[in-house]
């Protein structure tokens, strides 16, 4: 069944419904108000007939034009006029008003196949006065006025049902809209198209996010499509070298043992910064993921564990430590190769014999060099990927490290920033959301992940 049949079958039945209760309530109320007129003349007319007693009892005249009546004895007998042919039978509870254990009642009976209305009220002492009146009228109104009901219900809820489907009609313009454009957007294989937005009711809110949607899967296939792009173009210079050292290896037979172990050389360094810009480039690919495995991890040790490393790598520059216990949370595989690409940069950055000071504290990372600092024209651009400063076209690097930092931080619901530190070189401030922290017991070993072993 299509979403506009369901919309118009729901309007129809929820119509069906409003009006099926209200005719059960029309009905009711007109079949108690008719009672009640039937009651209140029966009621009379046993009054009357209560009133024309005398001392001694006398038969009133029943079966009189105010409804027929009879009367019953505490024992169950039944008296009633000589030309009346019908009984009503003494029920108990007559021959209990009779003995004057009960009051005056309602009731309803069939006499001679006729459905009638009884009230049954004390006479004198052991008799007890029953008047009835058929319901034929009443029941022959309730009838019509069932029919009637019936009637009005099944027009009202073939009316529900039009204009349910003139309502539907025009209540899922907006969603035909949306569906088309859904189509045009499956059927070109391209996200650039948009939803045209009517209005801010749920429909329009629901292009209004659907475009978003078509905004950040257009914005990640671009994303994606540069970064093969930038990728293939990094990729080609180093693969070149490889293949050209390769090819001339392949005849070194012919090369003096010096100039065969030097190709050698080159070949091995070739392919650690293919490796590394692999990795990179993987890292990089991997940025929008969501974290998974993420857990408590302290960050000045992570730190201090990855300095330790970086110091093997550039033996010539010295790296000083402050670092102050922070608790934060994140994948320590992604925040420890950050960290890495931070302190690798500095280094690389530092003259031989100059600091480099990495200092943690309350959840913020900072490492500052003693380079040539970040030209201003370029510290906008530091983060992008594959971006290179002039300065740094003929060092060894990717241009991925920085760009990998940002995308780690950012997944870290954290920040990244490069400034110019005072006295020249640069600072790079790395700050994560901040956990809060106990100290371990005096005499425990305290490691990146968690408070404590």
């Amino acid at each position: 069944m299509s979403f506009r049949n369901r919309l118009i079958l729901s309007a129809a039945l929820a119509v069906a419904i409003a009006v099926a209760l209200s005719s059960v309530i029309v009905y009711f109320a007109v079949r108690r108000q008719l009672l009640d007129q039937v009651d209140t003349a029966l009621f009379q007319r046993a009054e009357y007939l209560q009133g024309i007693q005398g001392s001694h009892y006398v038969p009133p005249p029943l079966g009189a034009a105010g409804g027929y009546a009879q009367i019953v004895t505490a024992r169950g007998g039944v008296v009633r006029n000589t030309d009346e042919s019908i009984t009503i039978p003494a029920t108990t509870e007559a021959r209990l008003v009779a003995a004057g254990e009960m009051e005056t009642f309602f009731s309803d009976m069939i006499a001679s196949g006729t459905r009638v209305r009884v009230i049954t009220a004390p006479l004198a002492e052991g008799l007890a006065l029953m008047v009835v009146r058929p319901l034929d009228e009443v029941d022959l109104i309730l009838k019509r006025l069932g029919l009637l009901l019936s009637l009005i219900a099944a027009s009202g809820v073939a009316l529900a049902a039009g204009l349910g489907r003139m309502v539907a009609q025009a209540a899922l313009v907006p969603v035909h809209r949306l569906t088309e454009g859904a189509e045009r957007v499956a059927a070109a294989g391209s996200p650039s198209h948009r939803i045209e937005v009517g209005g801010n009711d749920e429909i329009g809110r629901l292009a209004t996010s659907f475009n978003s949607m078509l905004e950040a899967l257009e914005e990640s296939l671009n994303s994606q499509r540069q970064l093969v792009a930038d990728a293939s173009h990094e990729l080609r210079t180093p693969l070149t070298s490889l293949r050209t050292n390769i090819e001339v290896l392949a005849r070194a037979d012919r090369l003096p043992d010096e100039e065969r172990k030097e190709l050698l050389s080159d070949l091995n360094v070739q392919i650690q910064e293919f490796t590394v810009l692999v990795g990179d480039l993987v890292d990089l690919a991997r940025g929008d993921e969501p974290e998974v495995g993420e857990e408590e991890i302290r960050l000045d040790l992570l730190v201090e564990r990855a300095v330790q490393r970086i110091r093997t790598h550039w033996t010539q520059v010295q790296f000083t430590v402050d670092l102050k216990p922070s608790l934060v949370r994140g994948a320590p595989s992604r925040l420890d190769r950050a960290v890495a690409n931070l302190l690798d940069n500095a280094g690389k950055w530092s003259p031989p014999g100059s600091t480099v000071d990495v200092k943690v504290t309350g959840g913020e990372l900072t490492v500052r060099d003693r380079g040539p600092g970040i030209d201003e024209a370029d510290r906008p651009h530091i983060f992008d990927r594959f971006y290179r400063a002039s300065e740094a076209r003929a060092m060894p690097g990717s241009g991925l490290g920085l760009s990998i930092v940002k995308r780690v931080v950012q997944a870290h619901r954290g920040t990244v920033v490069a400034e110019a530190a005072e006295g020249g070189g640069s600072l790079f401030r790395l700050t994560l959301p901040l956990l809060p922290f106990t100290p371990p017991p005096t005499g425990t070993e305290p490691s990146p992940e968690g408070n404590q072993e």
